[in-house]
């Protein structure tokens, strides 16, 4: 009986730790893009070679002696360049989000609170910027910068700011008429109080779970500016360039141009099913 008895407890314990196919499902995007960010962070230690000299003969192919994905035109190895070049992608993506999130995100804080004639004039000066395709605005910016890893950050975080400053003065418009804001108000609070204390808490979960899924538009705006020669500066690894260069040999080695080109749609997917599963928790959250 003992044994029937832990047999059934152990059965039940391994029924719990399997994962169903739908919770499989929901987390393969989470786990492919953390996969992504530690390959980023730890490429230094994961490229088997260095990723802008070229100390191999050229041209080899996938899984030739020492070279797992073979080398490039000019001996560099093509492995560590992929994983090399998968921390610009990041840095640019994430760190342009971010900063389009805070500034978009205070300026359609302050104009949704403001209201009136304020509001209008704000959101004006944002239309002129959308009426811009994101890469032209983008390449725009570069253009009186300079390329750079920190300018393409800034490049891309202008591009994507309006979608923050629209959605955030949308939801800050329909928290300022709310009750608990006009006695704020009413008390006499200031209107700074008024923004930072109560409607800022209140708006800021809808604009993380856009966030989110802006970082796939950012990676491919960032890859898109590499492949024009607008990103990192080579010999430095960048996988919108190397989709450039590779395209050149693409009837000779095309794993120059795909593999890159792979792993920035791979990245791109991964994160926008993230930033869906979230805008789904989000909507049910709200109609509960």
């Amino acid at each position: 009986m003992a044994d029937t008895a832990g047999q059934k407890l152990a059965a039940r314990a391994g029924a719990g730790l399997r994962l169903s196919p739908g919770a499989a499902l929901t987390a393969l995007p989470w786990m492919v893009t953390a996969l992504f960010v530690l390959a980023a962070l730890l490429a230094p230690w994961l490229a088997p070679h260095d990723p802008v000299t070229g100390r191999a003969a050229p041209m080899q192919q996938m899984f030739s002696d020492g070279h797992l994905l073979g080398t490039d035109a000019l001996g560099r190895d093509t492995l560590s360049r992929l994983l090399h070049g998968l921390r610009p992608m990041l840095v640019v993506s994430l760190g342009a989000v971010a900063l389009a999130l805070a500034a978009g995100g205070a300026y359609g804080l302050v104009s949704g609170t403001a209201g009136g004639r304020t509001d209008w004039a704000m959101m004006r000066a944002v239309d002129i910027l959308m009426s811009f395709p994101l890469i032209l605005a983008a390449i725009l910016v570069l253009a009186a910068l300079g390329p750079s890893l920190l300018n393409v950050t800034l490049a891309v975080a202008v591009s994507q700011l309006p979608i923050f400053a629209r959605l955030a003065r949308a939801l800050a418009a329909g928290e300022a008429a709310r009750d608990y804001v006009l006695a704020a108000r009413a008390a006499g609070f200031p209107e700074w109080h008024v923004m930072l204390r109560e409607v800022a808490p209140n708006i800021a979960r809808p604009l993380l779970v856009q966030a989110t899924s802006v970082v796939a538009l950012a990676a491919l705006t960032a890859a898109a500016l590499s492949y024009l020669g607008l990103g990192v500066r080579p010999p430095a690894p960048d996988l919108g360039y190397m989709v450039k260069e590779g395209q050149e040999l693409l009837f000779i080695a095309p794993e120059q141009a795909l593999l890159p080109g792979l792993l920035i749609a791979v990245f791109a997917l991964a994160v926008s099913f993230c930033g869906d599963q979230l805008a789904d928790a989000e909507r049910r959250g709200g109609a509960a």
